[in-house]
């Protein structure tokens, strides 16, 4: 039981050391830039992954095994103390991988114009996937990890928050592929640092439940690429002021 106090200072350790990385890498960091904004980030991260959870409970694909150990009030302020972590360690890490240099590559690809029917066709084809994952969980619940990032990206521009496609009528991939492979190194430890945790979460994933890597099967980490689509766009939704990653 006691592993479930420790995953909060795990991932602070980890979030801190990354952060320096960075620095040392290229002189700046979420920390350097602002440690009030860096603070901010734990408090917008738990909410947000508590969306999750509620569209989880329609889902059911991953469950707690132990958390009867504890109290209601043990559980529900572990679990936020622990979810608070989640965007920090993504955004730190995504722009870690930013810092190395065969990113460059990615920096003129396909351009894609941000016309009206682009971004309506993005905001229908999410709601559309939302939708079809609440009515039929069991078919379509991989959309979960992409519906959320096509709904806010047309919805971000329209606010003049940040959003991809002001990277992606340029030509330049960098900020889509740092975050996806920042969220992808982060689930390799989130499953990895798990695994031997009790209490821990387990998947129920109907036609993917093979070829497990620790719990996760090997097909479900594709989820960690458009999950941190899905965190950026929630991030710049619900923060006005959030802080501009240098992805």
């Amino acid at each position: 039981m006691r592993t479930a106090y420790l995953f909060f200072p795990l991932w602070l350790g980890y979030i801190l050391v990354v952060d320096a990385l960075v620095f040392a890498r290229k002189g700046t960091s979420l920390w350097a830039r602002s440690r009030r904004d860096f603070v901010l980030l734990f408090f917008v991260s738990a909410p947000v992954w508590w969306l999750f959870e509620v569209i989880n409970s329609r889902t059911g694909n991953w469950e707690y095994l132990g958390s009867a150990t504890l109290t209601r009030l043990e559980y529900y302020a572990l679990c936020t103390l622990s979810f608070s972590t989640v965007m920090p360690a993504v955004f730190e890490t995504a722009e870690l991988v930013r810092t190395f240099r065969w990113m460059q590559r990615f920096d003129a690809g396909p351009r894609v114009a941000p016309t009206s029917k682009v971004c309506l066709g993005l905001l229908v084809a999410g709601l559309c996937m939302l939708a079809l994952t609440l009515l039929w969980p069991k078919f379509f619940y991989p959309f979960v990890w992409t519906s959320l990032a096509l709904i806010f990206e047309p919805i971000n521009r329209a606010l003049g928050r940040p959003h991809f496609l002001e990277w992606l009528e340029r030509g330049d991939w960098r900020p889509v592929v740092s975050l996806s492979l920042g969220a992808l190194v982060c689930g390799f430890f989130w499953e990895m640092w798990n695994y031997w945790s009790w209490p821990k979460w387990i998947y129920h994933t109907p036609g993917a439940q093979f070829l497990h890597v620790f719990e996760m099967p090997l097909l479900g980490y594709g989820g960690y690429v458009p999950f941190a689509l899905e965190l950026f766009g929630l991030m710049n939704l619900l923060w006005r002021r959030a802080p501009r990653l240098q992805v």
